[in-house]
């Protein structure tokens, strides 16, 4: 087997495509009923791309990846009551100089709701995204690496003291070992699709109650959410 074909295999390269592409294509194509964006915002390092891979492919990446530069994005079909929603997830670079960039998608093509999930630095990206993005957005606070207190960028006290402060959810997350990535998304997903398509004889959906009842649930049931 020649060196360059080895490569290839190994960086799982088929026919000239990489396997991130040949993915995301195939996502594209999945089936849905409804679909929203999303974006991950934070400073540089606080685990923006490793809550996207634990949620999209249930992988952890460590310490294996190079930082975003730019903007990049992924999607994921979850079924929130029968319904299909995509959920278009677009991960930010946490950089400075990359703010103008970031700033562009911060409203879609359609105009819809762009949601923010914010882990770090909460009031200085809250002041943005009142600057750049349409108004009644949502938005929640994540306090990732809930397994490693000394590289928390957010400690529980002050994420539910900004939380209560500005009326968002606030979870605590960990990339490494899935806790509560995936209800957080699924938690957004059922916000944003009650808040497109709420039926006349459906009660209101809060999704503070939401996370709660599943917290409680997967406590009983001693699961990961």
């Amino acid at each position: 087997m020649s060196n360059r074909k080895a490569i290839l295999m190994e960086n799982g390269v088929k026919n000239g495509t990489s396997r991130n592409v040949l993915e995301r294509c195939a996502s594209v194509n999945e089936y849905f009923d409804i679909a929203f964006k999303v974006m991950l915002l934070g400073d540089s390092a606080v685990g923006k791309t490793c809550v996207l891979v634990r949620f999209k492919d249930g992988a952890f990446l460590g310490g294996n990846f190079i930082a975003t530069v730019g903007i990049d994005f992924r999607n994921k079909v979850v079924t929130v009551d029968n319904m299909k929603v995509k959920l278009q997830i677009w991960d930010t670079a946490g950089q400075e100089r990359f703010r103008s960039v970031t700033h562009a998608y911060y409203r879609d093509a359609q105009g819809k709701y762009a949601t923010f999930i914010l882990l770090s630095l909460f009031k200085a990206w809250l002041t943005e995204i009142s600057e750049y993005a349409k108004k009644d957005v949502v938005i929640m606070l994540l306090g990732n690496k809930s397994d490693m207190a000394a590289e928390r960028v957010i400690t529980h006290e002050e994420g539910e003291k900004l939380a209560k402060e500005y009326g968002v959810p606030f979870m605590e997350t960990s990339a490494k070992t899935g806790v509560n990535v995936e209800l957080a998304f699924q938690a957004i997903a059922r916000e944003l699709k009650h808040r497109n398509i709420q039926q006349p004889h459906e009660p209101k959906f809060k999704i503070h109650d939401y996370i709660e009842s599943q917290k409680q649930k997967s406590n009983c049931c001693g699961g990961i959410m």
